[in-house]
């Protein structure tokens, strides 16, 4: 059974940093994994934060607003990270982490992911 749980989330003040990480179990990094991070604030929709297609060719992405400042990376054997700098308070939200397996066109949306973290929660203040 594939799981996913993320870790890392805390309160912070603007401009400071955290590193998120996600560990996937039953299931081993292939050639066809792609994973990412959303972020959904209250109120607001689920948005894709940055995604990485790890068994293929390493690609990534992010979306506009976090460019520069994030960085999605594998870690370990299972895990990975998102690292955060140059946190703003627009950046508070609950993270999730998500998998998926095969060919994808668009790695920021999050109707091509199966699988799915409980989220972990983020708050700058300003």
């Amino acid at each position: 059974q594939v799981q996913l749980a993320e870790s890392g989330g805390a309160s912070v003040q603007a401009g400071g940093s955290l590193r998120l990480s996600c560990v996937l179990s039953g299931y081993t990094f292939t050639r066809d994994t792609y994973m990412g991070w959303f972020r959904q604030a209250p109120g607001k929709e689920r948005e894709g934060v940055a995604g990485f297609r790890i068994g293929y060719d390493g690609a990534t992405i992010y979306t506009d607003s976090v460019k520069g400042r994030f960085t999605i990376g594998r870690d370990a054997e299972n895990t990975v990270f998102l690292q955060m700098n140059n946190l703003k308070p627009e950046d508070t939200a609950m993270y999730y982490c998500a998998a998926g397996f095969g060919y994808v066109r668009q790695l920021l949306s999050s109707r091509e992911y199966t699988y799915w973290g409980q989220g972990t929660q983020v708050t700058v203040s300003a």
